[in-house]
Order: structure tokens, then sequence, then C-alpha cells
């Protein structure tokens, strides 16, 4: 009886499982009715699954019952989907049809950038942003090697096609970061928050971008996380100006990624000084995570990032007889959590929320600004493929800021100021696939601003058509509208929004690890604020009538195929630009603009030295500025800029990697623009004094050890 029992307990659960399993059968066909081979069969949401046979012909077993969605999907295809009992699932007849969005479609791309691994013409590669020489592992610093983007070296921030850095938007997974940059002064640059190793893949785009994003008149940049941790791994670094460690630990479905870093530059400024009067260099702490969730029908993602960072300084100011000393505190937080899955008929659901919450303590001698934003943005989208050509999109988006800001010169005296935005905006979208070659997006965004009590409708269109295997053209149309910024809505709220309308024609060649593209623009402002004051000040009088134009050309070349083990690229601008806005008398091209720019990155991995070395050289023509001893406005020029970068990696081991950087090799003496006197000396003349870069080079030095389970894996792909 004993050895009954015992033989029960181990076969019964046995019995049960085989009583409980299901054979899904069928063949998978074209619309010709010739056999597909070697297309994905399985349910979805599990592991359970296999792969057609030469015949077309698939069976699998599953321990899986009741209402599922099977799913075959093969390149070139669209993807089957189909619901229902998994015991119905016997002796399917599947139908692929032709996906008209394949790899060799025709690419809606006027306008637009891609990196990363999902992209299927990748300008950039997720690595091109910490391996290209000068940029320092700065998202922003690497873009500024693309044509569109203008090297403004004093500000660090991203100035694209005449437009200022408030003007480019950036998102996280789809959903806004109201605080994209570090917290910095007039002349010191800055550099992004973010750290470009969480993230696998980016979209920059310079104009024409799709309704689905709005609030910014030239430019969105969208950084996406990883998806899929690949497996468990450690990354440890040691460097000149600190250092940081990170972990992933991946589970069945689910992973969570951890970095911080500790940056010091007192320990730098001691050996290499620049020509900043510190009186304490420049510190910070920083920390990102990431966590991911594989859902039954879905993936959900949760992404944060902090940074808590301090400097304190004299500033000389022309105006001023002594240096004027500045100490400023940030704190930072942003997160966002979003969820996209699928349902129904080839529904696509995303979801997202995010939060950002920033303050600033600046002390300018005796007198102290405060500063503190609260910024949210949620959003919700759909999206279906009603037929073989035919994609849909549809939206909303809330955005709420609160922001308050204190002037406190002495104790008792106190100027305060503060606002909050409410906005709101719906959009739809339409891909129309006529064929391989032929292609149009249609879209429309409409909003609403409470604080401006003011409604904008934004049509947008673009099209592209194939000429060839490996060429196209596009074209884009759209207009764009923006809330003008904190420094104008604090003082008042009668304003109308700033409005910019954009045309381009972009011609694009790929093959073979070739890429050329080339493309003209012109952008229309309209509504641009107004102030009749020396500086934005309380008791200006505002206004919306400025307006300005900008157009240019932009080609970029890449090749990554004709040089063994070398990888290189080339791009040109040329804009010409103009505006009447601010506190301009006339219209005149801004002092941000370089009339010519140009850059070569070439990266080259020498298999004996077991190192991958990099050059970078940027060139731009001179930059206008104000000359207030001439009577013609922005009549002054600088200068050409010219900076020659270089980096070396070299691999100690296969998980150990010294490596070493240094930017304007030359030592070349660049001059980003003046700042004159607000009085004339003895001889009637105005003073001035050059702006110029806070060192001539910057040097690094880094080790990167990582530990992971296949211990092959190494930080190469993020230097």
């Amino acid at each position: 009886m004993k050895r009954f029992l015992l033989l029960s307990a181990i076969l019964f659960p046995h019995a049960l499982t085989l009583f409980a399993q299901n054979t899904i059968t069928g063949i998978v066909t074209d619309t010709k009715g010739t056999a597909v081979s070697g297309a994905n069969v399985f349910l979805e949401g599990t592991y359970d699954g296999t792969t057609t046979s030469e015949t077309g012909a698939f069976s699998f077993i599953t321990t899986t019952g009741g209402a599922q969605t099977i799913v075959v999907s093969y390149l070139s295809f669209q993807t089957f989907r189909k619901q229902g009992d998994v015991a119905s699932f016997t002796n399917l007849k599947v139908v692929l049809h032709e996906d008209v969005n394949a790899l060799d479609a025709v690419v809606l791309s006027a306008g637009s950038f891609e990196a990363g691994e999902k992209a299927r013409v990748s300008v950039l590669k997720p690595l091109d942003i910490v391996t290209t020489a000068g940029s320092a592992g700065d998202i922003v610093a690497a873009l500024q090697t693309l044509p569109g983007t203008q090297n403004v070296g004093e500000s660090g921030r991203l100035f694209v096609r005449g437009g200022e850095a408030t003007e480019t938007q950036t998102f996280v997974d789809g959903i806004r970061v109201a605080q994209p940059y570090g917290a910095s002064i007039q002349n010191l640059p800055t550099r992004g928050r973010f750290s470009p190793f969480l993230f696998s893949g980016i979209s920059f785009s310079t104009g024409g971008y799709s309704a689905e994003y709005g609030e910014a008149l030239s430019s969105v940049l969208l950084l996406n996380t990883e998806d899929v941790a690949q497996q468990d791994k450690t990354d440890i670094s040691f460097m000149t100006v600190g250092l940081g460690v990170g972990h992933t630990k991946k589970w069945e479905k689910s992973s969570l990624s951890l970095n911080t870093a500790y940056i010091n530059l007192a320990p730098y400024q001691f050996v290499v000084p620049e020509n900043i009067d510190w009186n304490k260099p420049f510190e910070s702490i920083s920390g990102e995570a990431i966590y991911r969730q594989q859902l039954k029908n879905g993936l959900w993602k949760v992404y944060a990032a902090f940074d808590a960072s301090n400097f304190d300084l004299n500033q000389e100011n022309i105006s001023a007889p002594e240096k004027i000393r500045i100490d400023l505190k940030n704190q930072n937080f942003y997160m966002n959590t979003s969820y996209t899955s699928y349902f129904g008929n080839n529904w696509q659901l995303f979801s997202g929320v995010s939060y950002g919450y920033s303050t600033n303590t600046i002390g300018i001698n005796t007198t102290k600004l405060q500063n503190t934003e609260h910024a949210s943005h949620l959003k919700a989208k759909l999206g279906k493929r009603i037929s073989d050509g035919i994609r849909l999109s549809l939206g909303a988006d809330f955005f709420v800021t609160q922001f308050d800001e204190d002037f406190i010169e002495t104790p008792i005296s106190k100027f305060s100021s503060s606002f909050q935005s409410q906005l709101g905006a719906v959009f739809t979208e339409a891909d129309f696939l006529f064929s391989k070659q032929f292609a149009i997006k249609v879209g429309a965004r409409g909003s609403y601003s409470a604080i401006l009590q003011e409604t904008n409708v934004s049509p947008r269109i673009s099209m592209a058509y194939k000429t060839g295997q490996n060429s196209q053209f596009s074209l884009a149309y759209g207009l764009f509208s923006q809330t003008p910024n904190t420094d104008f809505i604090k003082y008042s709220n009668k304003f109308t929004s700033e409005k910019a309308s954009h045309y381009i024609l972009n011609y694009q060649y790929n093959k073979n690890r070739k890429l050329f593209r080339a493309e003209i623009y012109y952008k229309d402002y309209s509504d641009l604020v107004k102030y009749d004051t020396e500086e934005v000040e309380f008791d200006s009088n505002f206004s919306n009538s400025g307006n300005g134009y900008a157009t240019g050309l932009d080609m970029f070349w890449r090749d990554g195929m004709t040089f063994k083990n070398l990888e290189y690229w080339v791009s040109y601008s040329y804009i010409d630009t103009k505006r009447d806005y601010r506190n301009f008398p006339t219209q005149a091209t801004p002092n941000f603009v370089a009339a010519h720019t140009a850059s070569l990155v070439t990266k080259y991995w020498i298999q004996d030295w077991r190192s991958q070395v990099g050059f970078s050289h940027t060139y731009s023509s001179g930059r206008p500025f104000n000359n207030p001893n001439e009577i013609k406005f922005m009549g002054g020029k600088t200068k050409d800029y010219n900076s020659l970068s270089f980096n070396w990696a070299y691999l100690l081991g296969a998980q150990k990697i010294l490596y070493f950087s240094v930017s304007n090799v030359l030592g070349s003496k660049n001059v980003f623009g003046y700042e004159y006197a607000i009085t004339q000396n003895n001889d009637g003349i105005f003073n001035r004094r050059a702006i110029t870069p806070t060192a001539d080079r910057f040097f690094f030095i880094g080790f990167f050890w990582t530990i992971s389970e296949d211990k092959k894996s190494n930080q190469l792909d993020s230097l």
C-alpha cells in the first residue's frame, strides 16, 4: 500500500500534466501559397513555441490552456495574431501578408537622425555617443558632430538650425524631461543630465517631427531605455574626475539596473588648473535606476534619476571693478513610468507619466536667488494597423508646471515671482504606405494653454519616395508652437505662443555601411517674444511682435566599409538666419549662430595594440557679436573655431579597460564672443573682454572594470 501511494504521488502530477497538454499544429504560407520556412510561432506571454519547417508546417505542445493569443512572425511580413481557446489551435492555416514597411521599404527620414539597434537606418550607433573623441560621454556633445547643430561652447546645450537651446525638448521613453541639463551660470558650460549607458536608442529630429510631440520650435531628442537586460553584471569606474559603480540584476522576466557616480574637479584642478577662479570646484553626486518587467501582453518600465551639485567661484565682469562671487547649489530628481501592451486585433497601448523636480540656490555676492520647479507630464497613446498599408495612432498629453522664484537683496528686501502652467493636447497621425516605394504620414496636434488662454492647431505632413534600391527623397512640413520660456512667463502671462513653420527636402543613400544624406530646409518664425530693456526684468514691456527665418543645407557622409577597421563620418552645415526678437533693434543673426560648421570623426581599431583610437575635428566659422563702438548692430565677427580631439581605449584584459582622452590637442585659442562694458571709458570707448573656453585643453584618464557572467563583456561599448 505504501508503495502504491508513493508511486501515485510520483506519477499523478505527471498524469495531470499529460491530461492538460494541448498540441498546436498548422501551416504557414504567403499570399501566393508559397511555404514560409523559419517563421516564429508561439503563444504570447509564454515560452511555448517553435519555428516552421521547410514545408511551412509547425507543431508544438503546451500545458497552457484557456483563451490565448497565437503569434506568427517572420522578417518582411506582417505579424499574425489570433485569439481563441488553445484547444482550437489545430490544423491552422496561416497566411502572412507582405509588410510594406519591411527593411527594404521607403523610410520617412526628413529631419530625423536615428541611432540604435531598432533603427532601420542608423546614422549613429549607441556606442558612438561615448566613443566620439571630445564628447566626454555627453550625449549632446556627440550630437554636435551631426549637421544642423551649432557648437555653442560657452553653453553646452543643444542649438539646432538657428534655434535656441530652449527650443529643443528632451523625452525619455516618450515622456518629457523638463530639466534635461545640469545647473550652471552664464558662460560656464553645462552637460546633459543623463548617462548614455542605459539607453539603447536615440532619435534626434532637426525639424519636421511627429505630431506626437509638441512645445518645441526647433527639435526633439528622444532617448529610449533598454527593454531587456542581457545578463547580471557590475561596472566599476575610476576616473581623474571621480568614480562610479553600476550593477544590473536579471531575473526570468524582469531586471533592475542601478548606477551612481561621484564627481569632484578639485583634484583635477590642482594638477591641471583652468582659467576659473574657483573657491570650491564643481562637485556632484548622481544616480540612475531602471526597472523592467515583462508582462503577459506588454512591458512595464520605471526610470529614475537624481543629482545634486554645487560650486563656488569668482567670475570676471567687464563692468565691475572686482570679480563677482557666485555660488550655486542644485538638486534635481526625475522619474517616469511607462507601460506598453498589445490587445485586441493589433491594437497597441502606450501610457506613461513623469515628474521632475529642480531647485537652485544661487548666491551673487550679497544677494541670493532661489527657484524651484515642479513639472509633470501625463501621456496616453493608442495605435493600430488598420490594413497592410495603413497605420493609425491617436493620443493625448497633459503638462503641468509650477515655478516659484525669490530674489533676496537684503533680509527685508525680497522680490518674488511664480506661475503655474497647464497645457493639454490631443494628437492623431496616420501612415499610408502605398508601396515599398511611396509613403505618406499625415497628422495634426491641437493644444490648449490655460496660462495663455490660447488654442493652437498644428498640422504635420511628411512623405518619401524610393528612387532606387538604396536611395530615396523625403519631404516634410509642419507648424510648431511653444509657450514662451520661464524667463518671460515668470514676469507676465500676456503672451501668445511662439510659432515656427518647417519646410524640409531630404535625399538619402544607404548601402553596405555607407550612408549619405543631404537636406535643405526653411524655417519661418512668428510671434517671437520681444522686450524693451537691456535685460529681462519685471517691468519690461513684452510683446509677441518678433519674427525671423532660418534656411540652410545639411550634408552627412558615414563610411564603415572602405577601410578595414576604420569607421568615419563627415558632416557639413550652412545656415542663413536672422531674427528680430528679444531686445534686438532690427532683424539680425543671433550670436550663437555660425554660418558654416563641419566635423570629421574617425574611429580605428588596432588589433595588435588591442586598442580603439579616435580623432574628431570640429570647425565653425566666426559667430556674430554686437560691438557698441560700431554703428551696425551685430556687426562684429569672432575668428573661426577649431578643435582637434583624441581618445584611446586600451584593453588591459577581457573586462578591464584603460581610457585616455584629450580635447583640443593643438591648443587652439578659441573665442566664443565678447562681453562689453555698459559704460564708456575716458576715451569714449566701451571696453571688452573675450569669452573663452574654461581651459585650452581637457585631459581625462579612466580605468573601467566589468564583472559579468560571461566574463567577456566590457565597457568598450560605453567609452
